[in-house]
């Protein structure tokens, strides 16, 4: 897995990039700008899957992991949604698509370069409406929510950024008052590259019932996982 990774993501993009003189992320856009249908979001994430699983790895959740994050967002009906990791916008697109009327989703993503390619991502899917992006680190994110951007709590929190900002970030939340009993989070990657500390944290804890799926990494055969962690109060 490692050995994939580092050729798909450092040796083989790097030489794309010089050779096109453009980004992986620009090249995903204009892929689904030019294959995906406007204003359908089914589409838009059909059209990422193909790229990404045909010409060049990225790490979006992908289909499998995809249909996890479907039915844990399908089960936890969120009126007010946390995503800390947008990217591409792909898993934006995909929760976004199955928030009931009214419902929103705030995302954040700290690299000025994907905010912008998962900003048009998000209004060609037609879902800019429903979702709200935030640019910036999110340890300074979220204590703004609930003054700023007038979180109350959130139903439904997905984890999706650095590994490392896992256990720290969901202690935050904690200490900020936005979960409430019955919160649901959901952590992407905890075997590969993985997060033993997020782990370790949530299952250890009284305050969290933990579920765990086990998955293959996004357009690979490696061997990754999927945590849920249910607040308890």
């Amino acid at each position: 897995g490692t050995a994939a990774l580092i050729w798909n993501e450092i040796i083989r993009e790097k030489v794309t990039n010089f050779i096109m003189n453009q980004s992986k992320e620009q090249r995903i856009l204009n892929f689904v700008l030019q294959n995906a249908v406007r204003g359908d979001p089914c589409s838009v994430v059909d059209t990422i899957d193909k790229y990404c699983s045909q010409k060049e790895w990225a790490m979006n959740v992908g289909n499998e992991k995809g249909l996890i994050l479907d039915k844990t967002v399908e089960e936890a009906k969120p009126s007010v949604a946390l995503e800390l990791g947008t990217y591409c916008g792909y898993s934006a697109v995909r929760i976004s698509r199955l928030l009931k009327a009214g419902a929103r989703l705030l995302t954040v993503e700290f690299n000025p370069e994907f905010a912008a390619i998962a900003k048009q991502m998000i209004e060609f899917a037609g879902v800019q409406d429903k979702v709200k992006l935030l640019e910036g680190p999110s340890e300074e994110i979220i204590p703004q929510l609930k003054k700023k951007y007038e979180v109350d709590t959130l139903d439904f929190v997905f984890l999706d950024h650095w590994k490392d900002r896992y256990t720290p970030d969901t202690i935050l939340l904690q200490e900020c008052n936005l979960l409430r009993k019955g919160s649901v989070l959901l952590a992407d990657n905890i075997i590969f590259p993985g997060a033993p500390d997020f782990l370790n944290y949530v299952r250890k804890s009284p305050h969290f019932q933990c579920t765990n799926y086990p998955s293959h990494l996004e357009y690979m055969q490696v061997e990754d996982a999927m945590e849920k962690a249910v607040f308890l109060g």
